[in-house]
């Protein structure tokens, strides 16, 4: 899968200069060697120091040339998009400054002249009976295509809230939008759900790491059944999607997992692969999912997974051996699965990213005449070695 690391150039970035960008950093970021701006692909990074510095990317000595504005020294430099860069500073044998997860966006992430946009709902609010008392706010985002007398594909995204802004932080709104304008993606009905609250509680890990078909459930019979009183959706999981982040990601596999007739196509980010949720001997965690898939019966169900070497080490398991895990049990039980396994930390950056690259490859071969698909493992993918940790950062 090359696209997440195409060579491109914006010509929206293009129109800043060097000095424009370096306006812009604040003091002490340059002080500190953190500073990085731009958009897209072309970035700038700058540092306040009085030795020249090399500026090291993604572990590899910048190929771009080291130029000095005053008392800052920065490097200008075009970076593959549609994914996330490190960076950190060397004088000597001494390193500073720095930082992960500088997010190169991709042409589809910004807004296009011509592109359509589809139409926002206002915010609504869900009133639970599967899980008493509790209220989740939503939205419904209909892209631009979907026609009110045919019943439209649907994707849920987890944690909504993130998603409904048009110039927020995860370019979601703007990537549907050149997706569904190229044919790359369906018009699709997304609904976009935030955690519930009962009362003061916040709901999020009961209801997302829990490994049973209770919020599966919930999305079945209650959310999209009235979202389904105000937009045309199909029933077939062919034409259903979900996605999520950290434990939005283990939701999102969970819930095609639980109800694979429901939901077929699974992005997960930074999934919480780990035993939030787990109660010895009462309940099953999200530790067990990589032996569940190799051990239970085969879902028809097509899988993206997204990590970073540098995610989550704590009390309740390992993010990015649980994620390897995951790659090599959907690999050896044949599944349709893609693994984009970076340097990234536990941030939903790395997943929105390169999020235009994850609803192409899932929503791939979607016809409006089909409701079901046999998903079956690229070819290419059963020549390939299983995923193995081969050096430890100590």
């Amino acid at each position: 899968m090359k696209t997440v690391l195409l060579l491109l150039s914006l010509s929206i970035a293009q129109a800043q200069t060097a000095s424009e960008i370096l306006k812009s950093a604040p003091a002490d970021a340059l002080k500190s060697g953190t500073f990085a701006g731009g958009l897209g692909g072309h970035l700038v990074f700058a540092i306040a120091t009085s030795e020249k510095p090399t500026l090291f990317v993604d572990d590899e000595p910048s190929a771009g040339a080291v130029k000095q504005a005053g008392a800052v020294y920065y490097v200008e430099t075009d970076l593959a998009v549609g994914r996330t860069h490190s960076f950190y500073w060397m004088a000597g044998s001494a390193r500073f400054g720095g930082r992960t997860d500088v997010a190169a966006w991709p042409p589809d992430a910004y807004e296009q002249p011509g592109v359509p946009q589809g139409v926002l709902s206002a915010k609504r609010v869900h009133s639970s009976s599967i899980y008493p008392n509790m209220k989740s706010d939503y939205w419904v985002y209909a892209a631009a295509g979907v026609d009110a007398a045919v019943a439209a594909p649907v994707m849920i995204w987890q944690d909504g809230e993130v998603n409904v802004e048009r110039n927020g932080a995860s370019h979601t709104l703007n990537t549907i939008d050149n997706l569904t304008k190229q044919g790359k993606i369906p018009p699709i009905v997304h609904v976009f759900i935030s955690p519930g609250l009962v009362g003061q509680t916040h709901m999020r890990s009961i209801e997302y790491d829990t490994v049973n078909d209770t919020y599966p459930r919930f999305l079945r019979d209650e959310v999209l059944a009235e979202v389904a009183k105000s937009y045309k959706l199909r029933p077939d999981a062919y034409s259903r999607a979900i996605i999520g982040e950290s434990s939005g990601g283990i939701c999102a596999f969970n819930a095609a997992w639980q109800l694979p007739d429901q939901f077929s196509r699974v992005v997960s980010r930074i999934g919480s692969f780990a035993a939030i949720q787990w109660k010895p001997n009462l309940q099953d965690g999200g530790q067990s999912y990589p032996n569940k898939v190799r051990k239970e019966a085969k879902r028809n169900i097509r899988v993206w997974l997204q990590d970073g070497s540098q995610d989550l080490e704590n009390e309740f398991g390992s993010w990015p051996l649980q994620n390897i895990q995951m790659a090599n049990s959907l690999k050896r039980q044949g599944y349709d699965f893609y693994f984009s396994f970076g340097n990234g930390t536990h941030t939903r950056l790395g997943g929105q990213v390169e999020a235009p690259a994850e609803l192409e490859w899932i929503w791939r071969g979607w016809e409006a005449g089909k409701t079901e698909q046999t998903y079956d493992q690229d070819p290419a993918e059963k020549d390939r070695p299983f995923y193995r940790v081969k050096a430890l950062n100590r």
